[in-house]
């Protein structure tokens, strides 16, 4: 087995690095820059270690967070470079996350691996890890997609009352951020194979997290508004990350009750427009819980193709202890 040491990362020396890192065990890419700006930002919530082996060279690290709602669950990444794995440095990192957890207080640790990654699920469950979820990505190629098929879905439903609009189109005023931010909710709860739990403490946190945030763009949210009962039936959130030659699909949801009339095909559709006439992608990349089957039907329909995905591993500390 390798000597390694373990220290914490400096952005200056060490973030590049991460960044790199992070985009390679993860869909989207991440940069030195919106690493430096988390961290920052929520540095008190994280608690992070970065392995070098004797020469002094970056081998591996752990990256973990404590949940904004629930302080006592901790989510983390760990990664070893793969010439390096097999040597100890994963085990090292793994037992100074232990410590610094149980310090932290933390009952409950979450970790996502990747589904064409037997190594790393079997890591995580040689160490207590249960499968908790299954979340598959899926991408669209924007110069094939041929949307006008739904010209007349879409027409109908403007005939039926629906009109389609934007945030920006709304004014992106608090008052519209509001209601998106209740149809957020609602229909991300209500997804098949969801937790049930809330995605943010409240409007405030949504306000800070989402709609301050720079990726998001208030022309590709999409909304569409029953204009008969002034009720927000549907949504399809798109935009472009940094760096990234795609676009991103970062939800769809439907009102319970209008559910059934294709309005979730048709906002979609409105979000891909979107995606290939003002961001300029050239593709769309987006997620789904594998028991979200209505959405991951409506997407085959569209087009999109299946790609790997991650396996949501937990493992609760109470039951050790």
């Amino acid at each position: 087995m390798k000597t390694f040491v373990l220290r914490p990362a400096e952005p200056e020396r060490d973030f590049e690095q991460l960044a790199a890192w992070f985009s390679s065990i993860e869909d989207e890419r991440t940069t030195e820059a919106g690493l430096k700006e988390w961290y920052e930002k929520h540095g008190q919530r994280i608690i992070q270690c970065v392995a070098e082996d004797g020469q002094g060279r970056l081998s591996g690290f752990y990256w973990a967070t404590r949940n904004k709602r629930e302080p006592t669950q901790v989510d983390f990444d760990l990664f070893v470079q793969p010439e390096q794995r097999r040597q100890g440095a994963g085990r090292r990192l793994y037992e100074d996350l232990m410590l610094a957890v149980e310090a932290a207080q933390a009952k409950r640790l979450r970790i996502n691996v990747r589904d064409t990654c037997p190594e790393g699920l079997d890591f995580a469950r040689r160490r207590g890890f249960s499968e908790r979820s299954h979340r598959i990505m899926m991408a669209l190629d924007l110069e094939t997609f041929d949307d006008r098929p739904y010209d007349e879905l879409i027409a109908r439903l403007e005939g039926e009352g629906f009109r389609f609009t934007s945030m920006e189109e709304l004014g992106n005023t608090e008052e519209a951020q509001h209601r998106l931010y209740d149809l957020n909710e609602t229909t991300g709860m209500e997804t098949l194979g969801a937790s049930g739990e809330r995605s943010w403490e409240s409007f405030e946190d949504f306000q800070q997290s989402v709609c301050q945030s720079d990726w998001y763009k208030p022309g590709g949210q999409m909304v569409v508004i029953d204009t008969a009962t002034d009720t927000w039936a549907a949504m399809s959130a798109i935009t472009r990350l940094e760096g990234n030659d795609h676009a991103y699909n970062l939800h769809t949801g439907v009102d319970r009750l209008y559910r059934g009339r294709k309005l979730g095909q048709a906002v979609k559709v409105t979000a891909l427009r979107h995606a290939r006439k003002v961001l300029k992608a050239d593709s769309v990349h987006t997620h789904h819980n594998a028991k979200n089957l209505p959405m991951i039907a409506i997407d085959r329909k569209l087009g999109y193709t299946m790609m790997p995905g991650t396996i949501l591993m937990e493992k609760n500390l109470e039951q050790e202890s």
